[in-house]
């Protein structure tokens, strides 16, 4: 016959075992369940441009849809220009962003910039902007690279 303490120990170990259950079971799902599948397609585009056009010309009549940069050395800089549009109805700031850099440790060594200022941008204004790639001094293993860029006018 059990007395009260054992029955206490056995409702104890019931809650125990119950509880590591529930654990088991809250970290184990994750690694059984279906994993997501997802497939990568190489883009070839070096600029991208939202609510803006970019234009390799000041009279916006051949669009700029990559930036050869050439042969660079290190510690050195190179500059690229470039004319952008706002094709919007009305006034827009512009950000920028590089992504997708290959090697992806380059970006590590390279450093993108642009010289504009952040002013507002009236409809079908242009301005000419002036990107801007330098190399650290420091690099090394890197031979070729590519990345994109992101142009977004936001108003």
């Amino acid at each position: 016959m059990y007395t009260n303490l054992s029955k206490g120990r056995i409702v104890v170990a019931t809650l125990i075992i119950l509880m590591l259950i529930g654990v088991s079971y809250y970290l184990l799902i994750p690694a059984i369940s279906p994993r997501q599948a997802s497939d990568t397609v190489p883009s070839r585009g070096s600029i991208k441009a939202i609510g803006v056009e970019v234009y390799s010309d000041a009279s916006c009549t051949t669009k700029l849809t990559a930036i050869d940069w050439g042969v660079l050395d290190p510690g050195a800089s190179k500059n690229a220009t470039a004319y952008v549009r706002n094709e919007g109805n009305s006034a827009i700031t512009m950000s920028m962003s590089s992504a997708n850099w290959n090697p992806s440790n380059s970006s590590q060594y390279l450093t993108l910039t642009w010289d504009y200022s952040g002013r507002s941008i009236a409809p079908k204004e242009t301005l000419k902007v002036v990107f801007r790639l330098a190399v650290s001094s420091s690099i090394s293993g890197i031979t070729d690279f590519s990345f994109d860029i992101t142009i977004v006018g936001t108003g």
